[in-house]
């Protein structure tokens, strides 16, 4: 049964990857690699490692997605302004 969870888990996050990879619009890449990473963390607890889990869930999908978000916030506030100029 936990096999069959795992399979299920990995190929969300094939499809989460193909959405990340083909998805014209930056938020939804950045969504989609956070995703990726929270269902990582979730595949590590299976396989107890909760230590890597935990490492995951926090930089792979935690601070990374914040550090994206913020980055493209900001490219859209620098565009908006060189656009007013």
């Amino acid at each position: 049964m936990i096999t069959v969870f795992i399979i299920i888990l990995g190929i969300i996050m094939i499809l989460a990857a193909i959405i990340a990879v083909m998805s014209k619009n930056l938020l939804t890449a950045i969504i989609s690699s956070g995703v990726i990473s929270l269902l990582a963390s979730i595949i590590y607890l299976i396989l107890s490692a909760p230590d890597v889990a935990m490492t995951e869930a926090a930089i792979g999908s935690g601070l990374t997605t914040i550090v994206f978000l913020y980055a493209l916030s900001r490219i859209k506030k620098i565009n908006k302004e060189i656009d007013d100029d």
